[in-house]
This record gives C-alpha cells, structure tokens and sequence, in this order.
C-alpha cells in the first residue's frame, strides 16, 4: 500500500510526533511505500527508515519566515500559537504545504493520505483533494485548540466532516469528535495508542536508596507540574529520603523560571533533565518507583504505558477517557486516578480548588510509594506494532 504522512509540526518531539513516527516505521516494516510531509526546522534530525521519502516544509526560512505553530500552547520547542496567524501568515503557510504535498502526490501517487490532528492543515488537504482517501488522526490537542481559537472555524468544522475516517484515542473522544464535526460514527474509529516494547522494558538497574518519582512531558502549568510540586511537599518523608526526576521541554522561559523558584523552596531534591532520547527517559523510568502525571488534560498518555511498561506504579489526575481504555486494553492495570478539580476553557483548573486536588494527588502519591506489591501490568495489546496494524486494515477497507 502506497501510504502518504502528513503534519505540520515536528515530529519526535511530542506525544502526536512518536505517533507518526512509530506508525510510519512500522508501516515500512510491514512492507508498505511511503512519503511524508512535515514542518521542522533547517537543523531538526529526521528519524525515518531510508526507504522513506520525506517532503520538509521549513519554518524560519524565506518561504516561511516564522516559528512553527504549536498545536499546544506551549510546546517544547521555539513555536508560535494558531491565534497569532495573521492572514498573509495563513496564505504562506497554505502556499508552502501545498506546493510539498502536490510534489509528493504527483510522484507517488498514494493510496491514502493520513493526517495528523483534525485541525488546519487536516481541512486543507480535504479541500486540496476532494476525490482522494483522506484519514485523520485526532491527539486531543487539536480538539482543544479547535474549541478555544476561532481561526478558519468553519472552513475547518466542514472540511473535517469530509475525511473519509478518523482514528480517535477512546471513546470519550469518539464522541467529541462525531459532535464536534458533525461526522457518522461510522466514520471514527478507536485504536488508541502503543509504545515502544523494545525500549521501555524492565531492566536490571543499580538499586537507588531514595524514594523516586518521576514526571514526564511539557513542564508547564497545564501539564500540572505546579501542582505536582506542592502536593509533593505533603509528603511525610525526610528531605534524603525522597527524590523526584522531572523530564521534559518548557513552555514560556517565564513560566519556567517560575517553576524552578518553586522547585528550590522544597525540601527534596528536584532535577530537572530537560528532554530525553527514549532510552534515557526509559533509564530514568526503571530507577523510579512512582511515575506521576498530573496533567489537566491529554488525549491518551502514552508515557504512562512507556512508565508501566519499565516497572512504574502510575498515578494519574482522571482525565476522561483515559481510565477506561486503561481498563478495556491493559489487563492488571492498578493505575491510581486522581479526580480533576473543575475546568474552565477546557485545560484551565478553578484556581480555589486547587488545594483539595493537591491533596489527593499526594495521598495517591504516598499510597503508591508505599505500596510493597509488585505491578506486572499485560500490555501486549498496546505495541506500536499491533496498533499499526489495526489503523492500516481501516486504510484498506
């Protein structure tokens, strides 16, 4: 099958780029032609097999002399948000991918297209070719950023409900998006995520005296590590006796130094590891006991699989959906949910309740640390290589 990959950000970088970047490796392995399209920077790594062809579209160059757009609001790397597209920036933008994906789609001629996100680019390829198999597949962030930004709405909500089918994490998520862009059920598919079974793995580490728990992700408020830092202080243990690892890239350089002010007021040492191959956040994985993600929204973590997957006990703040395609597709899960305060504009906490989650967040905490069982959760139904296959017998039909 003759499969062209298309996003508009970077891939590798976040949870949505591991997926492309997975999907198409696997998709060569199993002996399929492909291309892709993707937005990077001139001096970005590509990590694709050989036999993959990529299309780059360059950000900060003449043609595009501007930052990529962010499908969150802060994402970890140099990027700009969708609510600051002007009009010109909008008619470059379209012009540059355009002119990639026509080359791509004139020389290899695919089967079917998949793209990554139901936002922007998504609607501008359906309407680019109406009479081409065209599959999306949603991450979550696009459902926020298409809910809070009122750029090309319209254009977008109605070219969405085109795509011949879209691949959705769980079935919270089903829903939003059959409401969202008016599409038949039919249509949306579950397959949700995998992981790297090769990486992520248990393994023989040197044995830490301290406690430690693990963060991983964008370190920013949204993501709850402000709230991970104070709930952590609620912890009975003495300041040697517990540690916590924090990996990932930073939103805002201001909200960041906010972070770190607050990091050195605790009483427990807090390393922060910026971004890790998959191998390092691996390591740093097997030599923890608690992977804690107390993000207010995501559309379905994969790095609480790759944390389970390398002998993690996980504590997570209940983000819809997330518990249930635990549930249904990882036998002997024990993850501890921690409930979500209320929401406002989809990602932001009220503010007084605050308190009341940091509290449950540290007692879920305290409860896994404590916790002598060992947790062998079954996560052979979640491999990047099963999930790969499923996606592309919904491309064949």
């Amino acid at each position: 099958m003759k499969i062209l990959s298309i996003t508009a950000q970077k891939p590798h970088s976040t949870g949505s780029g591991i997926y492309l970047t997975e999907l198409v490796k696997n998709w060569d392995t199993q002996g399929n032609k492909q291309a892709v399209i993707t937005g990077i920077y001139e001096d970005d790594r590509l990590d694709f097999p050989q036999e993959v062809k990529v299309y780059p579209v360059y950000y900060q160059s003449e043609e595009l002399p501007f930052s990529i757009f962010g499908m969150s609001d802060e994402m970890p790397y140099e990027s700009l948000k969708y609510s600051e597209m002007s009009g010109e920036i909008l008619e470059k933008f379209s012009r540059a991918f355009q002119e990639k994906i026509s080359l791509a789609v004139q020389e290899m001629n695919p089967d079917v297209i998949v793209c990554h996100h139901l936002y922007l680019l998504t609607a501008l390829v359906r309407e680019w070719y109406p009479d081409k198999k065209i599959y999306g597949v949603c991450h979550g962030s696009d459902l926020r950023q298409f809910s809070k930004n009122p750029l090309q709405r319209e254009r977008i909500r109605k070219n969405i409900g085109k795509l011949n089918g879209v691949i959705v994490l769980h079935r919270e998520q089903k829903q939003i998006v059959q409401k969202m862009f008016s599409l038949p059920t039919d249509r949306i598919h579950i397959v949700g995520v995998g992981y790297n079974q090769t990486v992520f793995r248990r393994r023989k580490t040197e044995k830490l005296r301290k406690k430690q728990i693990a963060f991983a992700g964008k370190v920013t408020e949204k993501k709850g590590i402000f709230s991970l830092l104070r709930a952590v202080e609620k912890l009975p243990y003495d300041e040697n006796e517990l540690a916590i690892k924090i990996a990932g890239g930073i939103g805002t350089k201001q909200e960041f130094e906010e972070i770190c002010k607050l990091a050195k007021e605790s009483r427990y040492p807090i390393t922060f590891l910026g971004l890790l191959s998959q191998q390092e956040l691996a390591e740093t994985f097997c030599q923890s006991d608690v992977f804690v993600l107390p993000s207010f929204y995501e559309g379905l973590p994969l790095v609480v699989l790759e944390a389970m997957s390398c002998g993690c006990k996980v504590v997570c703040s209940d983000i819809p959906g997330v518990k249930e395609w635990l549930s249904e597709n990882v036998r002997r899960e024990q993850a501890a949910f921690v409930k979500l305060p209320s929401m406002k504009n989809t990602d932001e906490p009220n503010r007084e309740e605050l308190p009341y989650f940091e509290r449950r967040l540290a007692d879920s905490i305290y409860e896994k640390l404590e916790q002598r069982e060992e947790e062998n959760p079954d996560l052979s139904k979640v491999s990047w290589n099963g999930v790969s296959l499923r996606i592309l017998e919904l491309l064949k039909k």
